[in-house]
């Protein structure tokens, strides 16, 4: 598989590729299509030079006894490999970092669920530390998960999947066209969180929330 890296002002997010479970080609392809700059974290690199991708960097702190960089330069050239040993941060925290100081605006993360649950949970919740930095979705087979903004609008078919999921607490949260719609509500993680709503007909769906953290995860089976 191949990509083709289509440049337009800058406006394209970068893709990010971690180490979880791998999605299909087909949701790979998709974004790979749109991303003009792809960045691999190191415990990945093996898995997805197998599939031909073009790979514009390689980020992680490198102590896995099986990673020799000239190898990796040999089967991929040119590529930026940045060690990046912070052991206080996670390897895609660091790959955000990495695009934020390269001016990047937006990305998008496959391979960052399934496999180890701790991982999982910490990628997901690990996006609100960047509201004003970074635009990141993450995505795989059946959901698509980010960062609502305060105000949030949105055109979607009737019955599609919507989980409203607190990173902490969230109040003041208002919807519209929801199946199961909030008044001034909040949600509180581990005791009240809006999973598995879903639009209720075809049209706008309108999410407001005064203060907290609210992660939109639209799902499908």
């Amino acid at each position: 598989m191949s990509s083709h890296h289509i440049v337009r002002e800058n406006q394209e997010p970068a893709l990010i590729i971690a180490n979880g479970e791998a999605c299909s080609a087909e949701l790979l392809g998709q974004l790979l299509e749109w991303s003009p700059y792809v960045v691999v974290l190191d415990g990945a690199i093996h898995r997805v030079l197998d599939l031909g991708i073009k790979i514009d960097a390689l980020l992680g702190d490198f102590d896995r006894q099986a990673f020799d960089p000239e190898s990796i330069r040999q089967r991929q050239y040119p590529i930026d490999i940045i060690h990046t040993p912070d052991q206080n941060k996670t390897d895609l925290e660091k790959a955000f970092d990495y695009l934020i100081e390269r001016g990047h605006r937006a990305a998008n993360v496959v391979w960052a669920t399934g496999r180890r649950a701790d991982h999982t949970i910490t990628n997901l919740t690990n996006v609100v530390r960047y509201r004003d930095q970074l635009a990141i979705t993450l995505a795989d087979d059946h959901s698509r998960v980010f960062l609502l903004p305060r105000i949030f609008e949105k055109w979607y078919p009737a019955a599609t999947p919507l989980s409203l999921i607190p990173v902490g607490t969230v109040t003041g949260i208002s919807t519209k066209n929801l199946k199961y719609n909030l008044d001034d509500e909040a949600l509180i993680l581990g005791y009240r969180t809006g999973s598995s709503n879903e639009a209720d007909h075809d049209g706008l769906v309108q999410i407001r929330y005064a203060t907290g953290d609210l992660l939109l995860m639209e799902c499908w089976d």
